[in-house]
């Protein structure tokens, strides 16, 4: 067996299609797992995306990743952005070990995709407080908890692009 084309066949396997989500929150609640929800862009993978999901990975059981899609970034980050398309990311994302399932998303927040996947924590960068996550009101009716995870934002791809275009 070809080896890289084993662990390109595992990851991608890892990304679920969007109507599949209800269904995997539904079989991973019914085998008492403890699910967290991660999400963001994603769009130059740093060390401070690998952090923010070993720290998302260890407030639960499994670990689910939502990747904003190619429009939401782009409303959310600018023109010119992504610089990867969505399911480029998304496998980049998936080959982490942190990382369980990831699905791609079109919304410029998660409200829609917490609502199906029904977490117990959505994890969200140091970036926020509890105060602040958009999210907090759907998890606040979901029974869910909101946990602010990984190392002081410090790590960004804006930064990194920058520094790229200096260079040039």
């Amino acid at each position: 067996m070809d080896v890289q084309a084993g662990a390109a066949t595992r990851d991608q396997s890892r990304v679920i299609p969007r109507g599949e989500l209800r269904a995997l929150g539904e079989r991973l609640r019914r085998e008492g797992k403890r699910i967290a929800f991660a999400n963001g862009c994603f769009d130059v993978l740093h060390v401070g995306h690998a952090r923010y999901l070993q720290a998302a990975r260890a407030e639960g059981d499994v670990l689910v990743v939502g990747v904003n899609g190619d429009a939401a970034v782009r409303a959310l980050k600018g023109p010119g952005r992504p610089l990867l398309p969505a399911e480029a990311r998304a496998e980049l994302v998936a080959a982490l070990e942190a990382v369980d399932y990831v699905l791609i998303f079109e919304e410029q927040n998660a409200e829609a995709v917490l609502t199906e996947l029904n977490p117990h924590v959505h994890c969200k960068g140091t970036d926020y407080t509890e105060e602040n996550v958009p999210e907090r009101e759907v998890m606040r009716r979901l029974g869910g908890e909101v946990r602010i995870v990984g190392d002081p934002k410090d790590h960004s791809t804006r930064a990194i692009l920058a520094g790229i275009a200096k260079q040039s």
